[in-house]
């Protein structure tokens, strides 16, 4: 009953709210870069790898140049350049996707610790390095609102990006020729072809915007999120954008819900580690609830795949 009350009541709080949007930042900038490659039929499981590599060349860059903003455009190429290795790999090599972006992750793992320790001397965070935070914003007039002012007000000035690039995703795929041409190559690339679309460019197109908005969530973590680089600070979201855009089924809005949901979670699981609830439970929740919405999604496509087939072979 304890823990029941103390959900309630945390249920109650602003902040609570005011929490959920930053904790979905970073995974709703990946979602949709994920969506984006995934739509060109390639899918980019380099995200956890690209992400950790530009959280830490944000900090690195913004230590050294002392601007936040130099250091965001640098975790931003960092991003980049991660995509187009990746492109390279995958359309000029023919290598596997799913092993590439694998190797992708496990060097950013160990590369970004083995970096850190070569500028700092340190093997867990950057602490000694002086980088600086990316600003938040105040909205007029909207933070003088009870209740919706400290929820929707004063946030990091990527969270807002976010949303407002959760508009331009959708605009893309449905109102733009680049969107239609990648919608194009990722259901029938064959026939794309034969209509004089380029495919191979498109998917390298895809993939360098999946990796730029990778770049920017990694931005967000280290330059937002805690304001330092530390080892693993990514904790899977990558993947767990992987699951959130295959939720999402190439829909934008869709992949802010699911986005926001793992929000919503990782801040309920903040809120509760001082209950009784075991804390290894209480980390794991955000997590688990997304496995269980994708799974329930697979199901669901599932059963509406079979129902067409039926219907398909009643119709005959």
């Amino acid at each position: 009953m304890d823990v029941i009350q103390d959900i309630f009541k945390t249920l109650s709080l602003p902040e609570f709210y005011f929490a959920m949007f930053r904790s979905a930042t970073p995974v709703l900038l990946t979602t949709l870069g994920a969506m984006i490659s995934s739509r060109s039929g390639t899918s980019n499981i380099a995200l956890e790898g690209t992400m950790l590599i530009s959280a830490f060349v944000g900090v690195v860059v913004s230590a050294f140049s002392q601007s936040a903003w130099i250091g965001f455009l640098g975790a931003v190429f960092a991003g980049f350049v991660i995509s187009n290795i990746l492109a390279y790999f995958i359309l000029k090599l023919k290598s596997n996707a799913v092993i590439s972006g694998i190797a992708i992750n496990t060097l950013a793992s160990g590369g970004t610790i083995f970096a850190l320790y070569l500028i700092t001397g340190e093997k867990g965070a950057s602490t000694s390095l002086p980088s600086l935070k990316l600003p938040s914003i105040d909205i007029p007039l909207i933070e003088d609102i009870p209740v919706l002012g400290p929820v929707l007000s004063g946030h990091h000035i990527l969270t807002y990006v976010s949303l407002i690039l959760v508009a331009a995703v959708w605009y893309l795929f449905k109102h733009t020729r680049l969107g239609m041409h990648i919608r194009a190559v990722g259901e029938t690339p064959d026939a794309a072809e034969s209509v004089g679309i380029p495919v191979k460019r498109v998917k390298y197109i895809a993939l360098v915007f999946s990796g730029i908005l990778t770049g920017m969530a990694g931005a967000f973590l280290s330059m937002g999120y805690v304001g330092l680089f530390s080892s693993g600070m990514t904790a899977g979201r990558g993947y767990i954008a992987l699951a959130t855009q295959a939720i999402a089924a190439g829909n934008a809005v869709v992949g802010m819900l699911a986005s926001m949901l793992f929000g919503f979670c990782q801040s309920l699981s903040n809120y509760l580690q001082s209950s009784g609830v075991p804390l290894q439970f209480i980390q794991l929740m955000p997590y688990l609830i997304i496995v269980i919405a994708y799974t329930v999604f697979c199901a669901m496509r599932e059963r509406k795949k079979r129902k067409k087939q039926m219907q398909a072979a009643a119709g005959k």
